[in-house]
């Protein structure tokens, strides 16, 4: 028996969605639309709407807690299972309300058992649609706005902020749909940050769909909804490295660690004129273990992402991926192994040498590098094993980072 095929729809234009929505309803009128709104989550309160060719249903949904992952968990992942039984919708499409990153809610699919078995053993996942405003995308991926102050949430400030949103939403999608029309100039940079964000993903307008909007003709590359691996290669595709409209990608590498202090003090250059950060990092206080780093405009954070194979032992290295393997291999060093910095730096009003100087310049010096690991363990270390910029104590990042320890332990 075929499972249906399940597209996730994401973007901050609810206009831009809708209509979306309805052009994809026009293709195939049999297709069944689930969404649950939860700008009212903190309260309690989640409405489920569901909407089929023959019906639109608006359910009053109250989960425990009052917390997104347990409406995820709770309501939101078996209701994908029972549209998936048989007698329904061959095509189902998931759009997600707008404070939602598809990476947390795809990691749900694949991994959280619904009567003991991911939703993925129900529902065949295409792959992820995002709508992108062209006049306002922009300007959320770069900015500091929180999502209550936009209305999409009430769960407080230390949620994830428009700008990661926004730029998690586009940078996970296998189709862009740009919406709405921009001048010229915002069109030729927001087409430069899209081919270096995310190049293996098709762009299509609006009102250009057509049966490619389910997703049947993707690249064998594209992800498909499956998570970014921490310890993959971090240039995906072919994305230009040279600068278009003041937009360039930044790649960083060094093979010695970070003083935590004065790299603590490094991370503003990361968050002025930069669209995205990602990559992987590490701390002279803790030398075996990954660090991810990723930022999007003035929101940044940090968290645990296992340990270098290096020292880890046999076992390690048996389960890490074919191309873990191959890159710690190419790149292995005589005293550190496999321990790198590597980082990935989207700018669009930032000097790339400027941010290459400050990052090299948190490095240990010689000096400090000579004295050995004891000495290194010494040394004072502000970040934790979670740290968010603006900082907020180490309890309150976890909430945003969990499917990150979930998905690599």
């Amino acid at each position: 028996m075929s499972r249906p095929e399940l597209l996730v729809l994401t973007g901050l234009s609810a206009p831009g969605v809708e209509a979306t929505i309805t052009r994809i309803r026009a293709l195939d009128p049999r297709v069944a639309v689930l969404h649950h709104d939860l700008r009212r989550v903190g309260r309690g309160l989640v409405r489920r709407r569901l909407r089929t060719r023959d019906s639109d249903v608006t359910t009053t949904v109250e989960p425990a807690h009052g917390c997104v992952s347990c409406t995820l968990r709770e309501d939101l992942l078996p209701q994908l299972v029972a549209l998936a039984a048989p007698g329904g919708p061959a095509r189902i499409v998931l759009h997600l309300d707008s404070a939602l990153e598809p990476e947390h809610v795809c990691w749900s699919l694949l991994h959280v058992p619904v009567d003991g078995a991911p939703v993925v053993d129900a529902v065949d996942l295409r792959g992820v649609i995002t709508v992108v405003d062209t006049r306002s995308w922009f300007d959320d991926a770069t900015g500091e706005a929180t999502l209550p102050e936009r209305g999409l949430s009430d769960l407080g400030d230390d949620g994830p902020t428009v700008a990661q949103v926004a730029v998690g939403q586009a940078e996970f999608a296998d189709l862009i749909v740009p919406v709405d029309t921009a001048d010229a100039w915002e069109l030729a940079r927001l087409d430069a940050v899209l081919a270096r964000l995310t190049p293996l993903a098709d762009r299509l307008r609006l009102d250009a769909l057509d049966d490619r909007v389910f997703l049947g003709s993707l690249p064998e590359r594209a992800r498909r909804g499956r998570p970014h691996d921490v310890h993959a290669a971090l240039l995906r595709g072919t994305p230009p490295l040279d600068g278009d409209c003041g937009v360039r990608l930044v790649l960083f590498s060094a093979r010695r660690p970070f003083h935590p202090e004065r790299l603590h003090d490094a991370l503003d250059v990361l968050l002025d004129g930069v669209v995205r950060t990602r990559g992987r990092i590490w701390l002279a206080t803790r030398p075996e273990a990954v660090l991810w780093l990723e930022s999007a405009g003035g929101g940044l954070q940090v968290g645990h992402a296992g340990d270098w194979l290096d020292g880890a032992g046999p076992g390690a290295w048996e389960a890490a991926s074919d191309e873990r393997q191959a890159i710690a291999a190419l790149g292995w060093h005589p005293r550190f192994g496999d321990r790198a910095q590597d980082l990935v730096v989207l700018s669009h009003a930032a000097d790339p040498d400027e941010i290459d100087a400050v990052l090299r310049g948190a490095l240990l010096t010689d000096l400090e590098l000579a004295a050995g690991e004891d000495v290194w363990r010494a040394l004072p270390d502000p970040f934790g094993w979670w740290h968010t910029d603006p900082c907020r104590p180490a309890a309150d990042a976890v909430a945003g980072a969990e499917h990150r320890t979930e998905e690599e332990h």
